[in-house]
């Protein structure tokens, strides 16, 4: 074959074949990808070994493929599982054993809503050799500069340019070939997240969970753990193991974790159960930068919800210390969304979350109706990009922060919720006054440390209470059709 002027060798590429079963069409795709990433394995461990080889080398991402030819309308109470217009839908795969489940999921409702079949082929894409040998232990990898010649004479590398959030952003409604995308994310910009989130997380991927917790202090950490010990010694409960940095997995309330040399730079753990429906817990740090990069890759996993549980500062002088904000809108001035999801987008509250967050604050603190007004205000949460506003001349600022009517101030929710928003994954935020800049009550060291002992503990089970009755929430709930916009994919 040819490319350019080069030629290259590439596996046997079958024809499409067309399936009525989903599991079958799954199988499919793990062959065809299988074959792909083995080829490229075994050509790269033979270029370093035995030196650049005659021409290049190429593998391709297998595809699924549905033409809808009738006007007939879908189920529309759905958010997903359906196109919108009769014609050919296609997208590239990639890891299709970390994603079976959810890939049946979406194949099943398409065939059921459409009666099509599906076709699953080889794409024209073809994959970076990069994602082709991470994590496999048979490939040796070696040193930059120990090769005579540049693996990109040999092999694909990772195209930045077609890597992107096009399809989410609305800004690409049809492939190079004419067909239209079929899912939210094309294989390479999957395999580009998976690949980021090993790095900033120091867990595998294929260990995060359907629902997810953001915070921005290593004490939740701690809680995370001695809560999961405890549930752990309730087989009942469901959860099977805990998996901590370096992919270290106890699975019994007394297992051993070893400390960690070097944390990452967004510590993650993952209290699990067997069909993924457990909680992944992640200490994004400071920042909407940080917030921004989490969720970005996390995004492509497709989780059912995340939350953020972190600390605020309390706008208004009748909040005190520990008092719980639920967000109900955003003030957006982290600014690091603007280009991707312009300020004036209304980023709504999702009732189901909503009614979830407030149940399970009613149901830890004990306190229902007017009662739970003593200790939780819902309103708007402001997001800003400078931790030390208050250094600066705060009439601004403090301006807008009255105009919104906003009662707390973070670095974090809006973003988490913007991008939420932008990728269709239902997002909320309960955060807890930690101070209150403006009425002179600043958090010292004695004071932040017996804040931190008594309400820590408290807030991370409110989080876990409210992902739990969100777990018993059917799918076609959860997944609100406030989510998607006038051209959806069909896949979730």
């Amino acid at each position: 074959m040819q490319d350019g002027t080069a030629a290259y060798q590439t596996p046997d590429l079958p024809p499409a074949q067309s399936f009525t079963n989903a599991a079958a069409a799954v199988d499919r795709l793990q062959d065809l990808y299988t074959q792909a990433t083995a080829y490229l394995a075994e050509h790269f461990s033979a270029t370093v070994t035995k030196g650049k080889p005659q021409g290049r080398i190429r593998a391709f991402y297998p595809e699924i493929r549905l033409t809808v030819t009738s006007h007939t309308k879908a189920d529309s109470r759905l958010a997903f599982g359906h196109v919108a217009s009769p014609g050919t839908y296609a997208t590239t795969v990639t890891r299709p054993d970390l994603f079976r489940n959810y890939l049946i999921q979406q194949l099943d409702l398409l065939m059921e809503n459409h009666g099509v079949s599906i076709q699953i082929g080889t794409s024209e894409t073809p994959i970076p050799v990069h994602f082709a040998v991470a994590g496999n232990p048979a490939v040796s990898v070696p040193q930059e500069g120990v090769l005579e010649f540049s693996l990109r004479d040999v092999f694909d590398v990772p195209d930045l340019a077609t890597t992107n959030d096009d399809i989410v952003n609305g800004m690409r409604t049809e492939n190079p070939d004419g067909s239209m995308p079929l899912a939210p994310f094309t294989a390479q910009r999957v395999d580009y997240s998976l690949a980021r989130l090993s790095h900033y997380t120091a867990t595998d991927p294929q260990h995060f969970q359907n629902h997810v917790l953001f915070t921005n202090y290593q004490f939740y950490v701690d809680e995370f753990e001695a809560y999961a010990r405890q549930v752990l010694a309730d087989p009942s409960l469901g959860y099977t193991a805990f998996v901590a940095t370096g992919n270290q997995i106890i699975t019994t309330p007394d297992g051993i974790l070893n400390p960690v040399a070097k944390l990452p730079q967004m510590p993650t753990y993952h209290l699990k159960r067997a069909d993924g429906q457990g909680i992944t817990l992640v200490n994004i740090g400071v920042g909407p930068s940080n917030a921004k990069t989490a969720t970005d890759h996390i995004a492509v996993l497709r989780p059912h919800a995340w939350l953020m549980v972190g600390h605020c500062a309390g706008l208004r002088n009748s909040q005190s210390m520990g008092d719980f904000v639920l967000a109900h809108a955003y003030l957006r001035e982290d600014h690091v969304l603007d280009d991707d999801l312009p300020v004036w987008v209304p980023i709504p509250a999702l009732a189901e979350i909503q009614i979830a967050l407030q149940e399970a604050v009613a149901e830890v603190t004990q306190l229902e109706g007017y009662e739970l007004k003593r200790i939780m205000r819902t309103g708007t949460v402001a997001t800003i990009d400078n931790r030390n506003w208050e250094l600066r001349d705060q009439s601004g600022p403090v301006k807008r922060l009255s105009q919104s009517r906003a009662i707390a101030l973070d670095m974090e929710s809006a973003t988490i919720a913007a991008n939420g928003f932008r990728f269709r994954v239902p997002y909320g935020t309960l955060l807890c006054v930690s101070d209150k800049p403006l009425h002179g009550e600043l958090k010292l060291p004695g004071m932040a440390s017996d804040f931190y002992k008594t309400q820590v503990s408290r807030h991370l089970q409110i989080g876990i209470r409210a992902m739990e009755r969100l777990r018993l929430m059917p799918i076609e709930r959860i997944h609100s059709r406030k989510l998607r916009s006038f051209e959806e994919t069909a896949f979730l």
